[in-house]
């Protein structure tokens, strides 16, 4: 058998490939569960931090199924409770358990290769109503709008780049009238690509003072972890936490299915 943890790239790149592959759309509910399981394991409903959030987008953007996670988690504070660091304390970050994580999601992923293909598909129903989607696109476009206008004095090109990212989104709420059975992934594509280009101004047009700040946030955040994450996890979660962190500074929503809640 291979050595996971040597290779825990390897493997998040792999779990990365079958992601375009999901088809069980209850994963728009992966960062609540995840959220609520957490808590429980710690014993108290304490919000996660900025940094436990950018590392379950890492696992949602790399397509790590849900029950990978959770069994990650598990594991993981088994193995803290044995350790020195458990006694009378609580585990204080998802990123103690990112090795576990990857681990459970490679042994699941070997496990559905050798189970061979299932025999058809089972029939289900869009898990929300074009009301409540409606609803989310509406909230979005209105927040997109006011955060145009804080920025119109000081960024106005950015506040344009905000403002036409609200009209695409506006635009695509005319997919929701559709007769037909919607297709969510390719809204959800639609709204990945609004999300990256906002990202890209965002980066664009932040100033040093403010990017200084953030990342002198996530180093503080990762200091007593980076030893036991991978460099390819470190990255991903620096990428993670720098664009929620800037979403949050311009008063961004993200507009990913997977943040309707």
């Amino acid at each position: 058998m291979k050595n996971r943890r040597g290779c825990a790239g390897t493997g998040l790149r792999e779990v990365q490939r079958t992601s375009r592959k999901m088809e069980n759309w209850n994963y728009f509910n992966y960062f609540t569960e995840i959220e609520e399981y957490f808590w429980k394991k710690r014993g108290a409903s304490l919000l996660v931090s900025p940094l436990d959030w950018a590392i379950m987008e890492t696992w949602q953007k790399a397509g790590v199924p849900l029950d990978a996670v959770l069994k990650g988690i598990d594991r993981a504070y088994e193995s803290y409770l044995r350790s020195r660091r458990g006694a009378g304390k609580p585990l204080k970050s998802l990123a103690y358990c990112t090795d576990a994580v990857l681990e459970a999601a490679e042994e699941q992923l070997e496990a559905a290769a050798g189970s061979g293909p299932k025999n058809g598909k089972a029939k289900t129903s869009e898990p929300f109503s074009r009301e409540e989607l409606k609803e989310f696109f509406t909230k979005n476009v209105e927040q997109l709008g006011r955060a145009a206008e804080k920025q119109d004095g000081t960024l106005p090109e950015l506040a344009a780049r905000i403002r036409e990212a609200g009209q695409s989104l506006e635009n695509s709420k005319t997919l929701l009238e559709t007769p037909s059975t919607l297709d969510l992934e390719d809204l959800e594509r639609r709204l990945t690509i609004l999300d990256e280009k906002l990202q890209a101004a965002l980066m664009q047009y932040a100033n040093e003072e403010l990017m200084l700040k953030i990342w002198r946030e996530v180093d503080g955040q990762l200091a007593v972890y980076r030893r036991q994450m991978k460099a390819e996890q470190l990255a991903l979660v620096e990428k993670q936490y720098t664009q929620k962190r800037l979403l949050e500074e311009f008063g961004l929503p993200r507009l990913s299915l997977f943040y309707f809640s």
